[in-house]
C-alpha cells in the first residue's frame, strides 16, 4: 500500500501530478542506471545516469543525511530518499532508498517521522 496523497510531502508541497516515488521505481531506477558518487557544487551525492537510449539522462541526489528532532546526522556522507511506499508489517513505516560512496539500496522498514529527503517525480 502507498502513503494516502495528503501525507505525500512531494503531492502535497508541489501538487498537480507530482508524488514521490514508489520503492519499486527507486528499485528500478538502480537497476537500470549506473550510480557514481560525486561532488556537484560541492556537495556529495550519487549521480544516477541512464543506460542505452537513456544515456543523455542524469540526476543528481544529494547526500543529505537525515533529519531527528533537531538533529541533523551523515549530511554529505549519506542519502536518504522516501518512497510513497509503506512497510506492511509496520503501520508507521515506509520504505526508502538509502545510498552513500560504497552503494545504493532500497530499505524498509523506515519509521516516517525521521526527516528523510524528497525527490519528487510526476505521475505518468
Amino acid at each position: 500500500s502507498y502513503i494516502a496523497p495528503e501525507h505525500d510531502a512531494a503531492h502535497v508541497h508541489w501538487g498537480g501530478d507530482w508524488r514521490m516515488p514508489t520503492d519499486a521505481e527507486f528499485s528500478a531506477l538502480i537497476n537500470n542506471c549506473t550510480t557514481t558518487w560525486t561532488t556537484r557544487n560541492g556537495v556529495y551525492g550519487r549521480l544516477v545516469t541512464g543506460k542505452g537510449a537513456y544515456a543523455d539522462r542524469s540526476i543528481f541526489l544529494p547526500a543529505v543525511g537525515y533529519g531527528y528532532d533537531s538533529y541533523l546526522d551523515y549530511s554529505g556522507s549519506y542519502g536518504y530518499y522516501w518512497s510513497s511506499s509503506l512497510y506492511t508489517d509496520y503501520p508507521n513505516d515506509a520504505w526508502y532508498c538509502r545510498f552513500y560512496s560504497g552503494n545504493v539500496y532500497v530499505y524498509g522498514s523506515g519509521i516516517r517521522g525521521y526527516g528523510h529527503a524528497v525527490r519528487a517525480v510526476r505521475q505518468p
